[in-house]
This record gives C-alpha cells, sequence and structure tokens, in this order.
C-alpha cells in the first residue's frame, strides 16, 4: 500500500514533491483563513462602533472592508480549488502504483477469494479513503499550529471560566479537554465498528463470488445456497445499522453540544463586558478552529472505521504475496 508509492522510482516525483506540494498549498489555504479571522476582528470592531455612534464611518470605509474580505476569500476558493484538483491526481497515482503491484504478483494473488475485488475495489477505496483522512489530518495538524497561539493570546482576556473561576489560558484547556473527552467516548462507544465493517466486506465478497460464478455455471447462484449467503449480508448489515445508530446519537449530540461551549466559556467575560464584539468574533472563530483540529479523531472516526477494515484486507493480500516470496527465496538457496 505504501511502498509501492512512495519507495518506487517510476512514482518518486509525484509521491514526494507532489506531497510536498500539497502541503505548501494547504499551509497557504490555513494562512489565508488566519487573514479571515482577522478581519472579522476589524470588522465587527467596526460594526459596534457605527452601531454606538452613528456616523462615525463612511460607506466608503465599510465597502473597502467588504471588498478586502471578498479578495482575500476569491483568492481562498481558487487555491482550495486547484488544490482538491491537484490531490485527486496524486491519490489515483497512489492507486495507480498499488494497481501495478498487485498486477505484477496476479499470479501469486488470483486463487485467494476476492481477489479482484481487492485489486479493483479495495484499491479504489483506500485510495479515496486516503484522500479524505490525508488532507483532512495535513489541514487539522497546520490550523492548531496556526490558530493555537492566537487562542492563547486571546486567552489573558478570559480570565474567568463560569463555575470554575480563574483558570490561566482557560480557552485553550476548555478545547483540549472537550476534544478529548469526545474522542475518548465515541472510540469507546465504536470500538465494536471496525470488526464488523471487516466482516461486512468478506460476507459481500463471498456473495459477490458466487455471482460471478453464476454467470458461467447455471448450478451456481442459485437456491438454498446463494439465499444463505445473501442472509449473512443481510444479517451483518442490520447490525452495523444497530451499532452506528447509538455511536451517531453519541457523536451528533457530543457535535451541537459543542456549539454552544466557547460561549458558555466566555459567559463571564461577555456579562462583565471584557471584551468587544470583533474580539468575541475572532476568538469564537479561533476556538471553532483549535476545537475542530483537536476534534480530528472525531469528526473522522467513521471514515477510519472504514479505512481500518480496507487496510485489513490488503494487508492479507499482502502477506501472502511476502510468504510467497520468501518461499521463493529459500527454494533458489
Amino acid at each position: 500500500m505504501f511502498r509501492s508509492f512512495f519507495l518506487t522510482k517510476r512514482w518518486m516525483v509525484w509521491s514526494f514533491a507532489g506531497g510536498a506540494l500539497i502541503l505548501f498549498a494547504t499551509w497557504y489555504k490555513v494562512q489565508l483563513d488566519v487573514r479571515i479571522n482577522d478581519w472579522f476582528g476589524t470588522f465587527y470592531n467596526m460594526i459596534q462602533g457605527a452601531l454606538a455612534k452613528p456616523g462615525s464611518i463612511t460607506m466608503g470605509e465599510y465597502m473597502s472592508q467588504l471588498s478586502t474580505f471578498a479578495w482575500v476569500a476569491g483568492l481562498y476558493v481558487l487555491i482550495a480549488v486547484l488544490t482538491d484538483f491537484f490531490v485527486k491526481h496524486y491519490i489515483f497515482r497512489w492507486r495507480n502504483a498499488m494497481t501495478d503491484f498487485y498486477t505484477q504478483h496476479w499470479h501469486v494473488l488470483r486463487g485467494i477469494e476476492g481477489a479482484s475485488q481487492r485489486v479493483q475495489e479495495d484499491t479504489a477505496r483506500f485510495a479515496r479513503i486516503m484522500e479524505d483522512l490525508g488532507i483532512s489530518f495535513v489541514r487539522s495538524v497546520m490550523t492548531l499550529m496556526a490558530f493555537l497561539p492566537i487562542l492563547w493570546s486571546f486567552s489573558h482576556q478570559v480570565k474567568a471560566l463560569p463555575w470554575l473561576g480563574e483558570v490561566p489560558q482557560a480557552l485553550v484547556w476548555v478545547a483540549i479537554v472537550f476534544a478529548l473527552c469526545g474522542t475518548v467516548l465515541l472510540a469507546l462507544i465504536g470500538f465494536k465498528l471496525p470488526g464488523l465493517e471487516f466482516q461486512n466486506q468478506r460476507v459481500e465478497a463471498a456473495y459477490r463470488k458466487e455471482l460471478v460464478h453464476g454467470e458461467d455455471d447455471h448450478d451456481r447462484a442459485a437456491g438454498p445456497h446463494l439465499t444463505s449467503l445473501f442472509r449473512e449480508v443481510r444479517r451483518n448489515y442490520f447490525r452495523l445499522f444497530f451499532h452506528y445508530m447509538y455511536f451517531d446519537v453519541a457523536k451528533w449530540s457530543y457535535l451541537q453540544i459543542g456549539v454552544l461551549v466557547p460561549y458558555i466559556a466566555l459567559g463571564p467575560t461577555l456579562v462583565a463586558g471584557g471584551i468587544t464584539l470583533g474580539i468575541m468574533q475572532q476568538i469564537v472563530r479561533a476556538f471553532g478552529r483549535v476545537e475542530m483540529s483537536f476534534q480530528y479523531l472525531v469528526n473522522s472516526w467513521t471514515t477510519i472505521i472504514e479505512l481500518i477494515s480496507v487496510y485489513k484486507r490488503l494487508r492479507a493480500f499482502e502477506r501472502t504475496i511476502t510468504r510467497k516470496d520468501n518461499v521463493g527465496l529459500a527454494v533458489a538457496e
């Protein structure tokens, strides 16, 4: 899965130079997001001043602020679109490298149950998942590096938390503790899901294989045996649906509660009038970015479960190649 792309001469330019370009583009997008966050502070402070003292700003100043946002946001959209376009090509080359590697060993792999599915479908799923998880992980790390210092600096203006009183760097600790609690909670609730996803791929592969044989053999894919195979598919899906139900209840409840967390943390400061509207907007946006970065596992847990399932299947695939290679070397010696 990895050496075919990162340790093969044919793909090294794509894997390393392309990866570096993706990292740079992602970093630049985060910097633009920081500029947008600064703009929110300036803009809402201006609005607060205009509402408190009518006539204190001109229409030209107001439109200038909107033009600044339009320029930065437009550049952000352009970089985001071009980055996503390049990432799709990058990930497809990764799939291409994996497919080349597996097809070179097809004489070894063809006897494995569901071999064709693993080469065609699992490599495609692996590439798609790595696109989703890989980019979101890089974005989360870089967003955390950019916004954590901002949240840290704003924490000097938020000295007290509800029910707890004064807490040094309160906003940072609230973001970390809330994200950590959610991650641990969902990991405990969803611990059964990776095994069920893996089992789901096995029963689907067995059912698909029987149908494929039935295309050429009239004695296959008919009668009680096919019904039994689909019954296994049905039973496994229903188990998945049940376990995902309570997992989703916990996940979405946690994320919805998270919307209120920064406002609860800012409660004593807002009531005391300790910050302006613009600073509040900057704090809420920075808190959201930091919290989202810490919540990478929470937001990606369902996709990670699918990746674990695909990884197990492809890893078993590759162990067969390794065993055959070791046997071949022993015979040669």
